[in-house]
């Protein structure tokens, strides 16, 4: 799924925080409802305009972010 499937930001939207395609819902809280012990099924009932494989997609793409060979790189572009 390309990243724009999945993740937008626009200034018109919540003043440009990062939110699921087509929605409303910031993508932090799904890791806010993941680290809150909150399985991916109750927090999709929770917010129904984000899809499944939305969800997966983004969590994918965060596990190929912190599991880089290059992750000093990658701190070192975040920091």
């Amino acid at each position: 799924m390309d990243i724009h499937q999945v993740i937008n930001i626009d200034n018109e939207i919540l003043s440009g925080q990062a939110v699921f395609t087509g929605t409303r819902v910031p993508v932090e809280s799904l890791f806010d409802h993941l680290e809150a012990g909150v399985s991916l099924d109750e927090f999709l009932e929770d917010f129904p305009s984000v899809t499944k494989e939305q969800a997966i997609a983004l969590l994918d793409m965060a596990n190929k972010i912190v599991t880089s060979k290059d992750i000093a790189k990658l701190y070192e572009a975040v920091a």
